[in-house]
């Protein structure tokens, strides 16, 4: 192949298969003023060479980008297992002074012949574990004479209402809901009025 038919090739620089720009006017001027085709065939090799040298390069680039993120990956996947399995580790620890107490309260209700002083015991443990849950972001839902919202309240019977006012309003609370950080996790199980 003579010099003229190596430079007409070259001149695919802007189909994509040959260096574009300034790298392939340099390569196509060499070509242009080679003065055999040994010549030719050297520059071209020279040409492939760096080509070659530059495709290695970022092959293992992107090799090594993808070996990085798929750590990444796994390393997240397995520090989010480790959060579900031990995120409640705080708040179970926090409830056993809880637990503690009403232990303690199950063994003095056994001897106790005071009934108010056992009272007073349990009201104890519930005030201390109301607060424990409020510290938490766990609230009871107000439900006696708020308008019924199917967002926060389950009716479980619908009576004649006593007065006119509160027609569609909550008359009685069976079970309390609760809320977390403004969410519903339990609805109120109510009556409502008619």
């Amino acid at each position: 192949m003579s010099a003229k038919e190596h430079r007409e090739n070259m001149n695919f620089a802007g189909k994509g298969d040959f260096p574009t720009g300034e790298d392939a006017t340099n390569v196509q001027d060499e070509v242009a003023n080679a003065s055999d085709d040994s010549d030719v065939a050297d520059i071209v090799a020279d040409e492939c060479g760096l080509l070659q040298k530059r495709y290695d390069e970022l092959n293992n680039s992107h090799l090594r980008l993808l070996a990085e993120f798929d750590n990444y990956r796994k390393r997240t996947l397995r520090e989010k297992a480790d959060l579900i399995k031990s995120g409640g580790e705080s708040a179970l620890t926090s409830l056993l002074p809880v637990l503690d107490d009403f232990e303690r309260a199950l063994l003095n209700i056994r001897t106790a012949e005071d009934i108010d002083a056992v009272k007073e015991g349990v009201e104890l443990i519930y005030n201390k574990f109301t607060a424990y849950l409020t510290q938490q972001g766990v609230k009871p839902i107000e439900a006696l004479g708020e308008p019924f919202d199917t967002e926060m309240f389950e009716a479980v019977a619908i009576v004649p209402a006593p007065e006119s006012d509160l027609r569609g309003r909550v008359i009685d609370s069976v079970q309390t809901g609760y809320t977390l950080y403004g969410k519903v996790i339990r609805h109120a199980k109510v009556v409502v009025g008619e």
